[in-house]
């Protein structure tokens, strides 16, 4: 669907997680775009209906104005119907991959290391290797076909914007992610990886080559929601011959920094005991300049007695990722310590092959369920500071236009249906706690981004390339069969982290 000069949406509760008050809940709100843009949000009145009709007549917009959603108790009430259901920001994810959906469940019951091997590393090498017959087989791109899949299920549970760690062998097929971006219609930073040691022997880079890499993407034409940043992928596997250019680049581009920083254990104290001795990785990041307010470390579990002091003085930003982190058995980190310190922290969900989908809401449930059970305290991470976790604070970590639904901001919203017999009773005093505890991620029912419906009625819309979601996900389904073939006579992969 193209973008509609004057849109609007009405619904039974509105949540515009805004200044001044975050906390804020309205009963029967409504939120107008002009064009990507958010023009008007609050307390829907009769008036205020009659208002938008007289101002804008044809050329307004009006969302679920045909569908069973409408909340025929409230009435035309002014000529917009209601939909039932809460009106929020749609959500923003700091940290995830792109390319994982396909290996779902594939080398399961493993740690971080010995999973980028038998399953990451393996699978965007079979991508390579098999390129032409799966291109021939899947009338696209295998790496597409992939990315596509990323895209639909973000916009299936209401992500509208991301930061994608592009590391392993997909670090050289920059375009077609960005392609991928671009016709769903999301919004999207690429971090762009690099490895020099430590790592699988044919993904080694020279610093020369990954900044290569970045000069590349900025030549991509055409982009209009995709952004590019330095992505080395591992402090374990960059050394600062590789880190030091890379963040001098950001910073005369004025981009965000992102990397993996002590996710796993053993290979987070053979950091410190055998690749940088005495230091941990944080500690060895400070020491050569690569730490400041636009440097993003994705989970930083597993903290020295300095990095939380570090990091806060630093004003690096953290990304959370629980999902991941607990099925990988790879910890949880300070989460509260961090809190306490002043930095900033959102929850992500990593890619779907460790986290297995990329339900943010459960991501953030997770993350509190742990912090209370660990510090036996039920007070923590309230419901509202959750769903500002994975809104408002990621945006302001990729310094998006997003977020939170107010005028000027980025017209990107989520209609979530309160009808399903899990969300039932909701009502404006419970609205904020039955999101985080109630829902199961599913009940996404309508996805704007920019001001163009992605999402309605439940059903993810096709993408302007013209892919439907039918395609993408059969594309996917082909893709994993064969890889599920290659992958049972292929050599073992060994040569990532500790365990190599």
């Amino acid at each position: 669907m193209e973008v509609q000069r004057y849109t609007v949406c009405r619904a039974e509760f509105l949540l515009p997680l805004s200044e001044p008050d975050r906390a804020r809940r309205i009963r029967d709100g409504y939120v107008l775009a002009e064009g990507e843009t958010i023009r008007e949000v609050g307390p829907y009145t009769p008036e205020v209906g009659r208002g938008l009709r007289d101002r804008f007549g044809s050329a307004l917009h009006v969302l679920g104005a045909d569908s069973s959603r409408v909340d025929r108790a409230a009435g035309a009430e002014g000529s917009i119907p209601r939909l039932s259901g809460v009106l929020m920001p749609a959500f923003v994810k700091a940290h995830g991959h792109d390319h994982e959906q396909p290996i779902i469940g594939v080398a399961k019951d493993e740690p971080l290391t010995s999973w980028l091997d038998h399953a990451v590393n393996l699978f965007t090498r079979f991508m390579s290797a098999e390129y032409e017959s799966l291109r021939a087989e899947l009338g696209c791109s295998p790496r597409l076909a992939a990315y596509r899949m990323a895209r639909l299920c973000d916009i299936h549970y209401g992500i509208t914007a991301s930061m994608v760690h592009h590391c392993n062998h997909n670090k050289y097929h920059l375009e077609e992610v960005a392609r991928a971006n671009e016709a769903a219609g999301t919004t999207m930073i690429v971090a762009v990886g690099g490895q020099d040691r430590h790592y699988v022997e044919d993904l080694l880079d020279r610093p020369e080559e990954a900044l290569g890499r970045l000069e590349g993407a900025l030549r991509i034409g055409g982009l209009e929601r995709t952004s590019f940043c330095p992505g080395p992928d591992q402090l374990f596997s960059n050394s600062r011959e590789m880190l030091v250019p890379l963040k001098a680049w950001a910073r005369e581009h004025d981009t965000l920094f992102h990397t993996h920083s002590s996710e796993e254990p053993k290979t987070t104290r053979w950091f410190r005991e055998e690749i940088e001795p005495g230091m941990t990785p944080v500690e060895f990041a400070e020491s050569i300049g690569i730490l400041d307010e636009q440097s993003v470390l994705a989970h930083q579990v597993h903290c020295g007695p300095r990095d939380v002091e570090i990091l806060a003085r630093t004003g690096t930003k953290v990304v959370h990722n629980p999902l991941a982190n607990t099925i990988l058995g790879s910890g949880m980190p300070p989460l509260m310590e961090m809190l306490a310190a002043g930095i900033t922290v959102a929850i992500s969900t990593d890619g779907s092959g460790s986290a297995d989908n990329q339900n943010i809401l459960a991501a953030a449930r997770l993350g509190a369920q742990y912090q209370r059970a660990l510090h036996q305290d039920a007070t923590l991470l309230p419901a509202q500071q959750l769903l500002e976790m994975i809104t408002v604070v990621p945006a302001s970590i990729l310094r998006l236009n997003q977020g939170e639904l107010a005028p000027g901001r980025q017209a990107d919203w989520v209609l979530i249906d309160l009808n399903r017999p899990n969300m039932v009773p909701t009502r404006l005093d419970n609205l904020t706690e039955n999101l985080i505890w109630a829902a199961d991620g599913s009940e996404i029912d309508t996805v704007v981004a920019r001001g163009r419906v992605l999402k309605e009625g439940g059903r993810v819309l096709a993408f302007l390339d013209g892919s439907t979601p039918e395609r993408i996900v059969a594309a996917v389904r082909k893709l994993s069969e064969r890889f599920a073939v290659y992958r049972a006579s292929a050599p073992e992969l060994k040569g990532t982290g500790a365990h190599r």
